[in-house]
Order: C-alpha cells, then sequence, then structure tokens
C-alpha cells in the first residue's frame, strides 16, 4: 500500500512565493522608498565630485591624477567650470540657465530674484494680491459648497457605504431574542489545513452489518436525558425521556409555524402592506456619521464614568440606555446587569435591567431585587406588576407588605385587587399602619356603615387634626344621612380646630372645595363651607366687588350651586344692594329655577325703592298666570313709590294688556293727578285711541281734549304733536293735521320724525314739490343729518326720478360721508353690475348667514338683515324682531294704530 505523502510537512520548492498564485503579493509605496528626485547635494555626496547631478554628465573611470589636478566632470560636464553648461555662477549660486526650476516647487536654491530686496511695495504688492484672491475665493464660496454638497450625496447615492446600505437590517436586529441569537451557526473553520484534516475522515470504509442494525434499533428507541439540568441548580428531572425523531418532527412544527405567521388567513395573501411600506421605509433609522461618533464619544466617557466612579448608579443607566439607543439591546443587558453587580442596593440600576429585559426575565431579575432591596416600593410594585394573575400579583404585593408596611402604595394597590369585605378588612389594618394617610380613613370610611363611619372619621380626626379634608367627609357623611343641622356644626367646628392647630388655609382654597362638593351633590356642605370661608382674607370694602368676582367665575366653571350659596351669603351681609339682588335674580332665571319669585319678594321686601324690582316681581307673577298676585305686586308698590311713572305704567299695562279697559283708564287718570308725565299723557291718548278703534263713541273726545292738553302742558314732546297729526288726519281734517305738525315743528324743530310726517302728509295732499320744500327747510335746520337726506332720496325714487336721486345722493354722502344708511341705500339704487362687494364688508351679516344666531347688529346693517330673514319665508315671522326694536325696517316714523299690540322680544335675546 502506497504511503501518502503529507504535502505539509515539507519544504517548500524553489523559487515559491506565499500568496503569489491567488495575487497577494507585496507592493513598495512611495513612501517606503523616498521622493523621485534627489538635490544636488545628496548627489554630491554620492559621488564627491561637484556638478555631478542629474545633467551633469556621467563620471569617466577614476584614475591617479597628478597633483594640483581636477578631475574631469564626465560626458556633458562642459569646459566652463566644473558642472557648469558654459556659464559662470554669480555670487548668489545662481548660473543664470533656470537649472533651479521645479515643476511642482518653482525653484529651488537661490531662485530669481532672490537678490532682490523685499521693500514695502512688495509687501503691499503681497497684501493686494493676497486680497484679490480671497475676494476670487469668495466670489462662488456657496455655489463651490452647494456643488461639492451634491457632489458628495450623489455620490453617496451611485456608491453608498456598506454599513448605509444594511442599517435598515442592522436597526431590526434589535428585535432579535437570545434565543435566535445562540441558535446562529459558528462561522467555523475554512482554512485549507482544516480541510486538509477534515479529508482524512472522509475515507469510506464499509460498516459491518451488525453495526447498522444497532444504530437502528438505537434511533428508534427513546433516549433518557440527564439528570442534572443546564444550569446546576441541582433540581433533577427523573423520568423525563425525549425521542430524537419527535425533536426533529418538532423543529420541523416550529418552522411551519413561523412561515404560518408571514401569511393571512386568506390563502396567497402576505400581510405586507403595499401602499405602506414605503412609509415604514422612511420610517426607519439610519445613522448618520455624525451620530455615529456621538455615540462613540458619549460610550468612551460613560465607559470612563463607570470605571472610574462604578459606585454611582445613574451612569450604569446612563451607559445602558445609550446601547439601547444605539440598537444594541444585548450590549445594554450586559452594560446594566454589571451595574447591578456595582450597585446592588440601588433600585434604579434593577428597575432599569428589568425594563430591559423580557417579562419572563424581568421577573427573575426583580425576584432578585428584592433580596437586595427589599424596602424599595418601586421594585416590589413593579414586580406585582409582571405578574400574570391577580392572585399572584395579590401575593407578591402582601409578601412586599411584610418588609415595607407602611407603603401606602402598596397598600393602595393591594386594596385596589380586593373585593369589598377584602377592602373593608385590609383597609382597617392599613389605617393601623399608615394612620397619617388620609385617604386610607376616607376610603374606609366609605365602606362603612353609618355609625361606623362616623367613629372612623372621628378616630381620623383625632390622628390628624390638621387635614381638612377629613372635616368636610364628616359633613358630607351626614347631609347623605339626612342630618341636615349637623352640616353646619360640623364646618364651623372644623374652623375652629383648624386655627387652633394653626393651620391656615385660603379661601381660594375653601371655595374649590365647595365646587367639589357641588360635584359630588352636597349641596348643603357646599353652601356651608361658602359661608363660613367667603370673608377670609377679604377687606370690608372689597368684599362685595370680591364676591361678585367669585360668582361670575364659579358661574362660568358650571358651579351654579356655588355660586348661589355666594350671592346667597352676599345677600345676607347686603341686604339693601340691588345690584346682588338683580345678579342672583338673573342667575336663578338662567337654571329656570323655582326660586325666582321667592327671591324677588325678598328683594322688594329689602329694597323698596328699588322700581326695577318691582317691575321684574310683577312681570313674574304675570307670566306665571297669576294677574291677581301681579296686581297685589304694584298696589305694594304703589305705597312705596307713589310718584313713581314706571310702576304707574306698568299697571296700566297689566289691565290693558288684560282687556280691563276701564281699570287701566282709571290707572291713567289718577297718574296724570298724582304722577304726571309725558309718557302718562302719551300713553292716555293711546289708550282713547285703541277704544276709538274699537267702536267707543266717547273716545274720539276724550282723545281730542286729551291732546290738547296734553300739548300745551308738554309743548316740547314730539309724539303727542305726532300723534295730534295723525289723529286729524284720520278724521280727514287735513289742514288741521297740517297745521298741528307745523306748531310741532315750531317747538321741536329738532325733531327729524315731525319732519318726516309733514314731508308725507304734503306729499299725499300737495304733491312732490311741496314735500321737496319741506324737506329743503328741515335740512336747513338740521344740516348734516343722514335721515333728512334719506328721506329726499326716496321721495325722487317714489316718484321715478332718477336723476334727481343720483344727484341728492352724490350731495348727501359728500355732506355725510359716514353714514351707514346712505351708503347701505347707494348700495341699493346702484346698477346691478356696480353692486360689487367689498371684501371687509358687512362682516357681521357673514356671521348672521353662516351661523344663523341672532345678535346685536349695527344700525345700518338692518336692511341687509332683514334681505336676508325676507328670504327665509316662514322663518321670518320668527325671527324678525332679532334687531332692535327701534330700527326704520320694523317701525315706522309715525306709529300705526295697531302697532302697540305687537310682542317685541328683547334685542338681547
Amino acid at each position: 500500500m502506497a504511503r501518502r505523502v503529507k504535502a505539509f510537512d515539507q519544504d517548500a520548492p524553489a523559487n515559491y512565493v506565499a500568496g503569489l498564485g491567488r495575487g497577494a503579493i507585496g507592493f513598495t509605496t512611495r513612501s517606503d522608498i523616498g521622493p523621485a528626485r534627489s538635490d544636488d547635494p545628496t548627489d554630491i555626496a554620492a559621488t564627491g565630485i561637484p556638478g555631478m547631478g542629474r545633467g551633469r554628465g556621467v563620471p569617466l573611470p577614476q584614475q591617479p591624477a597628478p597633483a594640483m589636478m581636477i578631475p574631469p566632470g564626465g560626458r556633458g560636464s562642459g569646459t566652463a567650470g566644473v558642472g557648469g553648461f558654459g556659464r559662470e555662477v554669480d555670487a548668489s549660486g545662481d548660473r543664470g540657465d533656470y537649472s533651479e526650476f521645479d515643476e511642482f516647487s518653482g525653484y529651488s536654491g537661490a531662485g530669481l530674484f532672490n537678490d532682490t530686496p523685499y521693500d514695502k511695495d512688495d509687501a503691499e504688492a503681497d497684501d493686494i494680491y493676497a486680497q484679490v484672491d480671497e475676494h476670487m475665493d469668495n466670489r462662488r464660496k456657496r455655489r463651490r459648497e452647494l456643488k461639492q454638497l451634491e457632489d458628495m450625496k450623489k455620490a453617496r447615492r451611485e456608491r453608498p457605504k456598506i454599513s448605509d446600505q444594511f442599517a435598515d437590517l442592522k436597526s431590526s436586529l434589535k428585535g432579535v431574542s437570545d434565543a435566535e441569537w445562540e441558535a446562529i451557526p459558528d462561522i467555523g473553520d475554512h482554512s485549507l489545513r482544516y480541510k486538509a484534516s477534515q479529508k482524512k475522515s472522509d475515507i469510506f470504509t464499509p460498516v459491518p452489518d451488525h453495526i447498522l442494525d444497532t444504530r437502528a434499533s438505537t434511533t428508534a428507541s427513546n433516549v433518557v436525558l440527564g439528570g442534572d439540568t443546564p444550569l446546576q441548580t441541582g433540581t433533577s428531572i427523573s423520568g423525563m425521556t425525549s425521542s430524537l425523531t419527535g425533536l426533529a418532527e418538532a423543529r420541523g412544527a416550529v418552522l411551519s409555524l413561523k412561515l404560518d405567521k408571514m401569511s393571512d388567513s386568506i390563502s396567497g395573501q402576505t400581510v405586507v402592506d403595499p401602499k405602506g411600506y414605503m412609509t415604514e421605509l422612511n420610517s426607519l433609522k439610519i445613522t448618520s456619521d455624525a451620530e455615529v461618533g456621538d455615540i462613540k464619544k458619549a460610550r468612551l466617557l460613560l465607559r470612563s464614568v463607570t470605571m472610574t466612579n462604578p459606585k454611582h448608579a445613574p451612569g450604569w443607566i446612563a451607559a445602558a440606555r445609550l446601547e439601547e439607543v444605539a440598537g444594541k439591546v444585548v450590549q445594554a443587558r450586559k452594560v446594566i446587569a454589571e451595574g447591578c453587580e456595582s450597585c446592588p442596593t440601588n433600585e434604579d440600576v434593577w428597575l432599569e435591567a428589568a425594563r430591559l429585559q423580557t417579562p419572563e426575565n424581568a421577573r427573575t431579575i426583580l425576584a432578585t431585587a428584592v433580596r437586595h432591596v427589599p424596602t424599595s416600593v418601586k421594585v416590589w410594585l413593579q414586580a406585582a406588576k409582571l405578574e400574570p394573575t391577580d392572585e399572584a400579583t395579590k401575593l407578591v404585593l402582601r409578601r412586599a407588605l411584610e418588609f415595607i408596611p407602611n407603603a401606602v402604595a402598596i397598600w393602595k394597590a393591594v386594596i385596589e385587587l380586593e373585593d369589598v369585605d377584602g377592602a373593608r378588612l385590609m383597609l382597617g389594618r392599613a389605617v393601623e399602619c399608615v394612620p397619617q394617610s388620609v385617604d386610607m380613613w376616607l376610603a374606609l370610611a366609605r365602606l362603612e356603615t353609618y355609625e361606623r363611619a362616623k367613629q372612623t372619621l372621628n378616630k381620623a380626626g383625632a390622628t390628624i387634626p390638621t387635614d381638612h379634608t377629613i372635616w368636610i367627609a364628616a359633613a358630607k357623611l351626614e347631609e347623605a344621612n339626612g342630618k341636615d343641622a349637623m352640616v353646619d356644626k360640623i364646618i364651623v367646628h372644623a374652623m375652629k380646630r383648624l386655627r387652633k392647630y394653626d393651620v391656615r388655609i385660603d379661601r381660594d382654597t375653601w371655595l374649590k372645595e365647595a365646587e367639589a362638593c357641588e360635584m359630588a351633590d352636597a349641596p348643603l356642605t357646599c353652601a356651608a363651607l361658602v359661608k363660613h370661608s367667603l370673608a377670609l382674607g377679604v377687606d370690608p370694602e372689597d368684599q362685595k366687588r370680591t364676591w361678585m368676582d367669585d360668582a361670575d367665575m364659579s358661574a362660568s366653571r358650571g358651579a351654579i350651586v356655588t355660586a348661589k350659596a355666594i350671592y346667597h351669603h352676599a345677600l345676607q351681609v347686603f341686604p339693601t344692594k340691588k345690584s346682588i339682588w338683580l345678579r342672583a335674580v338673573a342667575l336663578e332665571k338662567t337654571q329656570n329655577g323655582p326660586r325666582v319669585m321667592e327671591l324677588l319678594e325678598n328683594a322688594v321686601q329689602n329694597c323698596p325703592q328699588a322700581e326695577i324690582l318691582w317691575l321684574m316681581a310683577a312681570k313674574e307673577a304675570w307670566v306665571g298666570g297669576s294677574v291677581e298676585q301681579a296686581r297685589s305686586i304694584l298696589r305694594q308698590a304703589f305705597n312705596a313709590n307713589p310718584n313713581s311713572e314706571e310702576i304707574w305704567l306698568a299697571a296700566v299695562k297689566l289691565e290693558w294688556e288684560n282687556d280691563e279697559m276701564e281699570r287701566a283708564r282709571a290707572l291713567l287718570a289718577k297718574a296724570r293727578s298724582q304722577a304726571p308725565t309725558a309718557r302718562v299723557w302719551m300713553k292716555s291718548v293711546l289708550l282713547e285711541r285703541e277704544a276709538r278703534t274699537h267702536g267707543d263713541g266717547d273716545a274720539k273726545a276724550r282723545e281730542e281734549a286729551l291732546l290738547t292738553e296734553g300739548r300745551t302742558r308738554y309743548p316740547t314732546f314730539e309724539k303727542l304733536h305726532m300723534m295730534a297729526g295723525q289723529f286729524y288726519e284720520d278724521l280727514g281734517d287735513l289742514d288741521g293735521a297740517r297745521k298741528h305738525l307745523r306748531d310741532g315743528l315750531a317747538s321741536c324743530p329738532k325733531s327729524i320724525a315731525l319732519w318726516k310726517q309733514l314731508t308725507r302728509l304734503e306729499e299725499k295732499t300737495k304733491g312732490e314739490m311741496k314735500a321737496r320744500s319741506v324737506l329743503e327747510s328741515g335740512r336747513l335746520k338740521n344740516p348734516k343729518n343722514p335721515e333728512l337726506w334719506l328721506e329726499a332720496i326716496r321721495l325722487e325714487a317714489r316718484h321715478h326720478n332718477d336723476k334727481g336721486q343720483e344727484n341728492l345722493m352724490a350731495k348727501a354722502l359728500q355732506e355725510c360721508p359716514d353714514a351707514g344708511i346712505l351708503l347701505a341705500e347707494s348700495i341699493d339704487i346702484a346698477p346691478r353690475t356696480q353692486q360689487r362687494r367689498p371684501p371687509a364688508a358687512f362682516k357681521y351679516i357673514e356671521v348672521v348667514r353662516k351661523r344663523d344666531e341672532r345678535m346685536a347688529l349695527p344700525g345700518h346693517a338692518c336692511d341687509e338683515c332683514a334681505r336676508y330673514y325676507a328670504a327665509l319665508g316662514d322663518e321670518f315671522d320668527g325671527d324678525q324682531f332679532a334687531c332692535s326694536r327701534h330700527r326704520a325696517k320694523w317701525e315706522p316714523y309715525a306709529t300705526p294704530e295697531d302697532f302697540w299690540r305687537l310682542s317685541f322680544p328683547d334685542s338681547a335675546s
């Protein structure tokens, strides 16, 4: 049998160069051999002959030379001296033949102009050239930088680094578990020596049959595993068997499950979202070179921190989080594990280690942590949170209470897991272990019966006498059980007790507690808190203003009961303040409360001279359907205010609206004698006018007599003159109407309504010429009055005088350029093509159009508002009075006879 030759035991063949076959040969760089050209001194030193450098000829064979004989320079050296080309060398060493010039470094040695002196002109020239170079360099600096940046980006796109190409894959490695890392095979040994050694085992030899049979039987049988666990914890696994074929099948099943997770339940579909795939790619973090550099610097810094001070826990935590940010979770776990060994008594290190681990491993880490820091509340709570079941969580928390029985957080956590009975027992034990915890006492009181809750709160008050919430809870307990009288007593006792222990609580805190009681459906406790805390820290002269602000703020936050309590206490302190009564009534009416009438009755008793309170009380009774009660209130108002015009007129209106004309006439007659005013005479005339329209024959004479006497008593009251003109116009006596209107203008020349009424009368009787004359007279006596100009313009419009209308509009706008009614009319009369809408005009109207909300509008906008509501059709009937009632669209210059029967809502409603 031939002996195999061991190739590796023999010497290498001749001329063998390692790596030559695969191209791995050495090479020489310029730095290994130095510069390619050498200076003349080197040549001189090497040859010993001056001028034997580059281009100096070739040295001749050395022969013994006679004494005083200079050796020849060789071929090409010339005859004009040693090393020259026919020229002499000057004093500066320059031969003048440019032989010292180098393409890279210029002239070496002496160089040109070396013997020229360097003066100030040369320095100035150098500075100028330097400035020119700098300017030329800065001209395109920005463009050059952008070009370089673009080239850099282009190069990165065309030839990206390997680290950038696999950044997304590297970032996904942070989700690889420890088991998957351990399952990755080693790279192995692929050297030639290893392959040669492996070839030795590739010798195939026939195996005997009995060995094959034994192998087959062994594979089919079960294999008993070892008795010790891999961790050598001493736990034996007796009788535990495993089939090798079963393990292979299990491995295949696991692989199949992993493949199934990559597909949906529907066959043929994948879980990859094609639309969101690019978005997910954009969200991947690609770490730049700068960030990598920062991470490396931070890693070095934190390594220095942990090495110099290994007991400093924040350093270990920061180092672990740095590795986590860098995507190296395994390294972060190793770092924090070292931190746990170095700082075993620091709870933050253990919590960070648990956070970086899986829940199973985190439970193991926290189990180790509680042995080192058994008094750490955070560690126990985190360990309980990781337990899979409530029972296991309760076991952990109860174990924690054995080490730290005064931990309130652990008590709260374990009580939350108990039922009512268990919670009551745990709370009973908790108040013994942590008697200073107010929450524990209050929670226990809520779970107890009324009597036991009282005992619990009494114990709590004795244990913690400086806490006000215990007293508030006691007051709410009494209120909830119907002991209303005890609520105020408890709050008073609480205030005294807190002052005894020098506990200072400001009024804002008490008011917040009152609002909290309101939210907890304890209005009596809320009112008691407000009553006994509202005056704290407030000067007597500032009480009214401060309390009104407090009530407004509470109402704005929705605490209506608190606001009512503030008003109630304020009225007890200031019972004669009309403004407080009005605010309280307004708040009660906004909530449709049943105490409005009660408040008003108390208000008129405390403020009998406040007419508005009497009127509000009478109206509230009338609206509520009790006319007799309203009459009774007004009779009381007469006694308190016998000369009040408003009360007399309110009584007249009450009878008038209820069709009690005789009662109203008698009241007006009494008012004319006891409280004679122009409005009383006007209402008297209106009453007789309505009676006349309803067929009362004697009403005409009474109306005329009232008009005559009223105009005599009040000649400057324009409405009586207008009503006189209407009276005679209705009777057909146009001359009498004209006379009374002119008499009225003589007494009231500034009355625009009188001028308008006379204009309409003249237009009706004598035509537009006379009406123009009246309006011109009115404009002379009332210059710059837009209403008279508008009446003149509309007069021309009614008679289709477009030219005159345009002329008057131009003059009116010159005299009254800021009059809104004129500007609105100019838009209306302009041609359709010229009615361009300015971008900022009628912004209030746009709000109405878009939101359909009623709001206070400027006067000139009512015309536009009317057009809008007119387009609504039937809805116009309910919304037409959203504007103020005193507008030209709704109220004419002269009131018609049936106008007073219309019901006008408030403009602010």
